[in-house]
């Protein structure tokens, strides 16, 4: 699994042009779910991401977690992080999983998520053409691979 996470200061999604939901102050986790991901990948990721220290503390540093703001989490599955540019200039989504795989991981990151931080956790739709929109906060910007975990 694949996300890529930033920080915001409020975020929504649109679906046909209808708020579907929207957060304050946390985290837009953009969710890309490869053919190869298991619940191993959910459960380090999940909890990787509810712990990652990005928001500022009293003195300016990136040294507190989400729940140490009280923040939100915004989830957006993404299949395009797995695009491979390699050959020509039209990407390839070949190993990004299909439905009937990425949907089950999807929705259990999302139960994932929202058993770790006590809270509903704000999302689009699943394969629907979405509209994101988001504040950016700093900006910070973190990219994380559940196959490498560097």
């Amino acid at each position: 699994m694949r996300v890529t996470i930033q920080r915001v200061s409020e975020a929504s999604v649109l679906i046909n042009q209808e708020l579907r939901s929207e957060i304050g102050q946390g985290l837009v986790v953009l969710l890309g779910i490869c053919t190869d991901d298991n619940a191993d990948d959910i459960g380090w990721l999940c909890k990787k991401i509810v712990a990652l220290r990005i928001f500022s503390d009293e003195q300016g540093k990136m040294n507190k977690s989400l729940s140490d703001v009280g923040g939100e989490i915004l989830l957006i599955s993404q299949f395009t992080l797995f695009a491979s540019t390699k050959k020509g200039n039209r990407p390839s989504y070949v190993r990004s999983a299909h439905p009937d795989i990425a949907i089950p991981l999807y929705e259990a990151f999302h139960k994932c998520l929202m058993q770790l931080t006590g809270k509903e956790i704000a999302s689009g739709e699943f394969g629907a053409d979405m509209k994101v929109s988001l504040c950016n906060d700093g900006p910070v910007t973190i990219s994380i691979d559940s196959k490498i975990r560097e």
